[in-house]
């Protein structure tokens, strides 16, 4: 698809992310205790996964109507150091991860003003919890993980999408529940750009090492481990 419209769909899918993200910790954690359950516990963290694979399939079926859209920078470099997406360039995503940041923060800005004052509380986004660096590999390693373990599923798992979706819905819940107490975690650039653009440490080292720089380190790690296992095939590079 032409750069402008993947530079248009890719902000309005990243903005409708974001918007929607507090709204999934919200509806499973009500799932869970009108059955009875701790939202932490073993039950539901199964309900958190189950409401995080709607959320996913609904956002992946919404992609594909607006031409092959993303969310999440780190997937789309994933794929394309992979070499699984032809489509995809330097020079397209050079204009694309902006374009995803500044969804980042419109969807940010428009659940602060949709969200119930009750709730608002819960409307913080990814933040440091523990030093610079310990936070940055802590990022950097959780994205690697997610980004493997995604090209695992989405490329060699099962062919029922639905399948696929619900097991890269087990690693996001599993290396968030993993991850909460270094770095958030954030594992989508895009998304902690809103967030830190909302609470003005948008323009800090510490949101681009931590949040972009190593995230993006990770999931091309990722590709290339994945390259390496199963030889997968690389793209001649294009201007």
């Amino acid at each position: 698809m032409g750069v402008i419209k993947a530079v248009i769909g890719d902000a309005i899918l990243t903005s409708m992310w974001v918007f929607s993200m507090p709204l999934l910790g919200i509806f499973a954690s009500a799932v869970a205790a009108y059955i009875g359950v701790e939202a932490m516990s073993v039950a539901g963290l199964f309900i958190t996964i189950n409401v995080a694979t709607c959320f996913v399939l609904t956002f992946s079926l919404i992609g594909a109507a607006l031409g092959g859209a993303s969310f999440n920078p780190t997937a789309t470099i994933s794929f394309y150091a992979a070499g699984i997406k032809p489509d995809a360039s330097l020079m397209s995503m050079a204009v694309r991860f902006p374009a995803q940041a500044a969804g980042g923060v419109g969807g940010a800005k428009a659940i602060l003003q949709a969200m119930p004052s009750k709730y608002k509380h819960l409307l913080k986004g990814p933040s440091l919890k523990v030093d610079l660096h310990t936070g940055a590999v802590a990022e950097g390693t959780l994205t690697f993980v997610f980004c493997l373990a995604m090209l695992l599923v989405m490329v060699k798992g099962p062919k029922n999408l639905l399948l696929k979706v619900w097991m890269v819905a087990v690693v996001t819940v599993g290396l968030v529940v993993s991850g909460r107490q270094y770095t958030g975690p954030s594992l989508n650039p895009a998304n902690a750009y809103g967030w830190a653009y909302i609470n003005n440490w948008h323009n800090t080292w510490e949101l681009f090492y931590v949040y972009w720089i190593c995230p993006f380190a990770g999931a091309t790690l990722a590709a290339w481990v994945f390259r390496y296992l199963f030889k997968a095939p690389i793209k001649d590079k294009q201007a």
